[in-house]
């Protein structure tokens, strides 16, 4: 069960630390050529958003049993967060390389329902709003992370 809950805690800090990252996106009106790394605002703001994205998701009844035991044990929890930074960042066209596992060998057997995907999906477009990330890079990083959803829920 710790595995299960582990896998879906690193998988919900992936998509928080992208959150983060589109929220701090500053307003560079050349968005055409920059990547959606450089408009969210580099690795510090994917690191706030996914800060912020995991508070959110510690503090929501629908979700936050399943990272129960991630978040009680803070070397888990800096791997979370560090997994989901990465992947947002390489996921944005960023210098940063993801190690963890794919999203299906993480989410495999935990049988994450479209409810509990969904509430976690709000939470990271709630750390997205905090930051006022605008929509066009909100929804390009939803669109990255979106994909993401067949290899999660049901498995």
């Amino acid at each position: 069960m710790k595995t299960k809950t582990f896998r879906f805690f690193s998988a919900t800090l992936i998509m928080l630390s992208i959150v983060f990252i589109i929220s701090c996106s500053d307003n560079n009106d050349d968005t055409t050529s920059a990547t959606l790394y450089t408009r969210l605002g580099g690795i510090d703001a994917i690191a706030a958003v996914t800060d912020q994205f995991l508070a959110n998701v510690a503090a929501d009844s629908k979700i936050n049993a399943r990272f129960e035991a991630t978040v009680a044990n803070s070397s888990r929890l800096q791997l979370l967060r560090n997994n989901l930074i990465d992947q947002i960042c390489a996921g944005a066209g960023g210098p940063c390389q993801y190690k963890g596992k794919t999203m299906l060998a993480a989410h495999t057997g935990m049988n994450i329902t479209q409810d509990e995907f969904n509430a976690l999906v709000g939470d990271l477009v709630a750390a997205l709003d905090k930051f006022n990330v605008p929509e066009k890079e909100k929804n390009d990083l939803l669109a990255i992370l979106g994909p993401m959803q067949s290899d999660i829920v049901g498995k």
